[in-house]
C-alpha cells in the first residue's frame, strides 16, 4: 500500500517538482530527502529524486531508484511517467513509449503525459500513434486551436492529406468570431492549409483559396510567390506575368522570379534577343541590380555573349567586386565561354594602360580597376577547369605589386601554393594574410584551416582561439565543440589521422557524429514550441529536413574518414598508430605521451577554473545562463585523447555506426558504396557486400577500385559459396554475373 503524505509534506513534494523544473537540483534533492526521512517508501518522491539524480549525471543510480520506486508503488502514474522520462533522456525511445502508455492507463486524463507521449511518437516517426495521441488530446480540449492544428499536422505527416485539410476546415467552421487581421497563428494556419491543398495536386482550388481566405495573410511575400507559381502551373500566363513582375519589382535580384517570368512569357529558349530584352528592361529600371546583368550570360552565345560579358566584367572591375569570379565560374562548363573570359580581362587591362587618367585613379584603390582584373585572372588560372598555376602566380604577384597589403590577393596566393602541393608555403601565406586584418573572423578561420592541412593542430587551435570565448572552461577547443564547429573538427581529425594518431582522429569523428545526434535530439524542443508560436509551415519543413540531415556533406566526409580508419585498424591491428605502421611506432609513442601530458594539464586547469567559478556562485541561485547544479551535471570526458576508441577490438563493428547512415542517405555516392563493400566483405556479410558492389557498378562500372572489388568478391565467394544457405547461394548466383 503506497504511503500517503501529510499536508506539509505534500506541499514539500510540490516544491521538489518546482526545483526540478527550475533546474535547482541540489535544493530539490534536499527537499526530497526531507520527505523520504519520514516516508522512506513514498514512490512518487523516490521517482522525483531519481529524476534529479539523472539530471546530475548519475544515470545508473537514477534507474535503480526509479525501479525501486515502481516496486513500492506500481500503480503510480508519476512513477511510470518518470520511468519513461529516464528512458527518453537516455534515448531508449521504445521503452519510454511503453512507460508513458502504462502511465496513461493509470491516469488517462493527464495532459502532460499525453503530450510527452505525442512528442516522443513524432520524434520516432510513429505517425499512426501520433495521430491517435493528438486525437485524444483534441477530444479532451477541443476549444484550443493548437490541438486542431497538431492533429492536422499528424495527418499530414502520416500522408493523409485529405483528413489533414478536413481537420483544419472543421475548426474554421467552428469559429464564431472573425479572427483579427493581425492574428499570426490564424495567418499561418491558413497558409498551411493552402500548402496541403496544393500538395494534394488541386492547384485550381489552392489558387482560389489563396485569393480568398489568404488574401489578408501577414506573410505577403509567401502569398505573392504561391500565387505566381499557381498561375504558371495552371497556364494562366497573362496573370502569371503580372504576378512575377510584381515580385521582381519587390526583389529584382531573385533568379527564380526571372525564370518564372520568362516561362510565363513563353519565350523560346533559342530566342536570345527576346530573352535578353527582358533582362535589359530590369537592368535599366534598377541600375544597381546585378542579377539582370549576370543571368543573361548563362544563355547567351557567340558575339552576344562576348559583348554582354565584356560589359559585365568592366562594370565589376570598375567597382572592385571581390566575388566577380565566384559569380561567373559556373560558366566554365562551356569551353567557349571559359576561353573568352581571360581574353576579356586582358583586353580590360590593355584599355586601362592606355588611359593615364584611369591608371592614376587605380593607385588610390588597388581593389578596383587593374587590381580587380589581375585578381580575376589569378583566380581564373587557379581554377581546376582552367588551371595554369604558373600564370596564376604571375598575375597574383602583379596584383601584389599594386598593393602588398591586400588580404584577398594574399589569400589567392596561398591557394595557388596549395594547388602546387606546397602546403607549408600555403599555410604561411594564409597566416600572413590573416595578420593583415586581425579583426576578420573569416580570414582567421581560413588561416587555421590551412594550418590544419599542414598538420599544425596546436597552432591552428591557437589561431582559432583568437575568436573564441576567453572564459570557456576547457579552452578554445571546448568552445569550438560547444559551438558545433564541424569544419574544424573534421579538418582536425584528418590532420591527426595523417600524423598517425587514430585516437584523436576517431575522437573528432565521434564528436561530429554526436553533433548530428544532438541536432536530431533538438527536435524535442520544437514539437511543442512550434505549435505554441504558430510556426506550422516551418515546423513541417524542419521535420522533413531532420529526416535527411545525415545527407549533409559534413557528415558524409567525417563518416567516410572514420570508416576508412577503422578498416585500416582492422587490417593492421598491430600497428599502434593505425596509420604509419611499425616504422612510426616509436615516434607516435612519444607523440601520444606528449599529448596525454598536455591533455592532463588542460584538464587540471579546467577543474581549477570551474572550482574558482563555483566558489564565487551561490549554489542555489540561478545565474544568467546555467546554475551550479547544471555545471555539476556535466559529464567528464573519461577519454579526452580517444585512447579507448583506438584500442577497440571490434573496429568493423564500430565502423557500422558511421557506415549505416552513409549507405542509407547517400546511395548515389560511389565512395560510400566502395567503403561499404570493404566493411561487409571483411565481416563476411556477402549479400550486403554484393548490394554495395552492384550499386557501385551502376554508378561507375569503369572505376578502378570497383573493378578490383569485383575480383575481390569473386575470390572471397568461390571457396565458401557451397557452405552458404541455399537462398543466399541462389541470390549470389543470379545477381553476381560480372
Amino acid at each position: 500500500m503506497p504511503q500517503v503524505l501529510s499536508t506539509r509534506e505534500g506541499n514539500l513534494f510540490r516544491t521538489v517538482i518546482k526545483h526540478y523544473e527550475d533546474k535547482q537540483y541540489k535544493r530539490g534533492l534536499k527537499a526530497a530527502e526531507q520527505i523520504l526521512k519520514k516516508n522512506p517508501k513514498h514512490g512518487d518522491t523516490m521517482s522525483m529524486k531519481a529524476l534529479i539524480m539523472n539530471a546530475q549525471g548519475k544515470t545508473e543510480e537514477a534507474f535503480a531508484l526509479a525501479k525501486e520506486a515502481l516496486t513500492v508503488d506500481m500503480k503510480s502514474h508519476i512513477c511510470w511517467h518518470v520511468y519513461g522520462i529516464l528512458y527518453r533522456t537516455n534515448k531508449n525511445y521504445d521503452e519510454a513509449i511503453k512507460a508513458y502508455k502504462f502511465a496513461l492507463k493509470l491516469e488517462p486524463e493527464s495532459l502532460q503525459i499525453q503530450r510527452d507521449l505525442a512528442n516522443l511518437q513524432v520524434q520516432v516517426r510513429d505517425y499512426d500513434g501520433y495521430v491517435q495521441s493528438r486525437f485524444v488530446m483534441l477530444k479532451a480540449r477541443p476549444q484550443i486551436r493548437q490541438n486542431w492544428t497538431a492533429l492536422a499536422i499528424a495527418y499530414h505527416l502520416e500522408g493523409n492529406l485529405e483528413q489533414a485539410e478536413t481537420t483544419l476546415t472543421t475548426y474554421e467552421k467552428s469559429i464564431t468570431a472573425t479572427p483579427s487581421k493581425t492574428d499570426f497563428e490564424n495567418s499561418e494556419a491558413i497558409l498551411y492549409k493552402n500548402s496541403i491543398i496544393a500538395e494534394r495536386g488541386d492547384i485550381e482550388r489552392a489558387l482560389e483559396h489563396l485569393e480568398t481566405a489568404a488574401k489578408n495573410s501577414l506573410d505577403r511575400l509567401a502569398v505573392m510567390e504561391l500565387r505566381a507559381t499557381y498561375l504558371a502551373q495552371l497556364g494562366k500566363n497573362e496573370e502569371a506575368v503580372k504576378a512575377y513582375r510584381a515580385l521582381l519589382d519587390r526583389n529584382p535580384e531573385h533568379p527564380d522570379y526571372y525564370r518564372g517570368l520568362l516561362g510565363a512569357l513563353e519565350i523560346p529558349k533559342d530566342d536570345q534577343t527576346s530573352l535578353k530584352a527582358v533582362y535589359d528592361e530590369y537592368a535599366e529600371q534598377f541600375p544597381r541590380c546585378d542579377a539582370a546583368r549576370r543571368l543573361p550570360l548563362d544563355f547567351l552565345t557567340g558575339d552576344a555573349f562576348r559583348t554582354a560579358a565584356k560589359s559585365y566584367l568592366s562594370l565589376m572591375f570598375d567597382k572592385g567586386v571581390p566575388s566577380t569570379f565566384a559569380n561567373l565560374k559556373h560558366l566554365y562548363s562551356d569551353l567557349l565561354k571559359k576561353d573568352i573570359m581571360p581574353v576579356l580581362a586582358e583586353e580590360y587591362l590593355s584599355e586601362r594602360k592606355s588611359s593615364a587618367e584611369v591608371k592614376d585613379q587605380s593607385k588610390a584603390d588597388s581593389s578596383k580597376g587593374e587590381g580587380a582584373a589581375l585578381y580575376f585572372l589569378a583566380q581564373h588560372y587557379n581554377y581546376h577547369l582552367s588551371r595554369d598555376l604558373t600564370k596564376a602566380m604571375d598575375y597574383v604577384e602583379r596584383a601584389l605589386e599594386l598593393d602588398n597589403s591586400n588580404v584577398d590577393f594574399h589569400m589567392t596566393k596561398a591557394r595557388i601554393y596549395k594547388h602546387q602541393g606546397d602546403i607549408r608555403k600555403a599555410s604561411l601565406a594564409m597566416d600572413h594574410a590573416r595578420s593583415l586584418d586581425t579583426r576578420d573572423r573569416y580570414i582567421n578561420s581560413k588561416a587555421a584551416k590551412y594550418q590544419l592541412r599542414n598538420d599544425e593542430n596546436e597552432k591552428a587551435l591557437e589561431t582559432m582561439g583568437l575568436f573564441t570565448r576567453a572564459d570557456t572552461v576547457g579552452g578554445p577547443f571546448a568552445d569550438l565543440t560547444d559551438m558545433q564547429c564541424i569544419w574544424f573538427l573534421t579538418e582536425d581529425g584528418e590532420a591527426w589521422q595523417r600524423r598517425g594518431n587514430p585516437g584523436l582522429a576517431l575522437k573528432r569523428y565521434h564528436t561530429i557524429f554526436n553533433i548530428f545526434d544532438v541536432w536530431q535530439e533538438d527536435q524535442f524542443d520544437f514539437h511543442s514550441f512550434s505549435l505554441r508560436k504558430g510556426q506550422i509551415r516551418a515546423y513541417v519543413d524542419m521535420i522533413r529536413w531532420e529526416d535527411r540531415v545525415r545527407e549533409h556533406p559534413f557528415y558524409f566526409r567525417a563518416a567516410l574518414n572514420a570508416v576508412k580508419l577503422y578498416l585500416l585498424m582492422h587490417d593492421k591491428p598491430h600497428a599502434s598508430n593505425g596509420v604509419n605502421g611499425a616504422d612510426g611506432q616509436k615516434g607516435d609513442a612519444a607523440e601520444k605521451k606528449k599529448a596525454a601530458k598536455k591533455a592532463k594539464k588542460e584538464a587540471q586547469k579546467a577543474e581549477r577554473e570551474a572550482a574558482e567559478k563555483a566558489s564565487k556562485q551561490d549554489p542555489n541561485k540561478a545565474s544568467s545562463s546555467k546554475t551550479k547544479d547544471n555545471e555539476d551535471a556535466k559529464k567528464k570526458d573519461d577519454d579526452p585523447n580517444g585512447l579507448k576508441l583506438a584500442a577497440t577490438s571490434t573496429p568493423l563493428e564500430d565502423a557500422m555506426k558511421f557506415l549505416g547512415p552513409v549507405l542509407e542517405f547517400n546511395p548515389k555516392n560511389i565512395d560510400g558504396q566502395i567503403v561499404g563493400f570493404d566493411v561487409y566483405i571483411r565481416r563476411k556479410k556477402y549479400l550486403p557486400a554484393l548490394k554495395c558492389l552492384k550499386a557501385a557498378l551502376a554508378l561507375d562500372k569503369d572505376h578502378s577500385r570497383v573493378r578490383e572489388q569485383v575480383q575481390q568478391f569473386r575470390s572471397a565467394i568461390d571457396p565458401v559459396l557451397g557452405s552458404l544457405p541455399p537462398q543466399v547461394q541462389e541470390i549470389i548466383k543470379s545477381e553476381f554475373t560480372s
